[in-house]
């Protein structure tokens, strides 16, 4: 199983960590190495209907953050700001450009 973390445009988002298959993360986070991704392009990519049957149930499994050993990824919903961020869709981008 992995951790993603789920973080959407809404003001109370509560950046909910849900667990994963490892099957599942593969679908969502496909490249290598790759740990970030923007729910339009996961949509885009596998389409609507099997995008929809990977996730519905990932919304069953989630954790409580103070149980959580480690975030394998982020899924941005309704963000697409944030994709200037994240050239390559890793966690590391940020990194590069001086952002942390």
């Amino acid at each position: 199983m992995k951790n993603i973390q789920v973080i959407d445009r809404a003001t109370n988002c509560a950046y909910s960590i849900f667990a994963v298959s490892e099957r599942a993360f593969k679908l969502i986070f496909p490249g290598d190495k790759q740990d970030i991704e923007f729910a339009e392009d996961f949509f885009r990519r596998l389409g609507n209907k099997k995008a929809q049957k990977i996730l519905n149930p990932v919304w069953r499994n989630r954790l409580e953050k103070k149980n959580v050993e480690g975030i394998h990824g982020t899924l941005f919903y309704q963000l697409k700001t944030k994709k200037q961020f994240y050239p390559t869709k890793c966690e590391s981008d940020l990194d590069a450009a001086g952002g942390l």
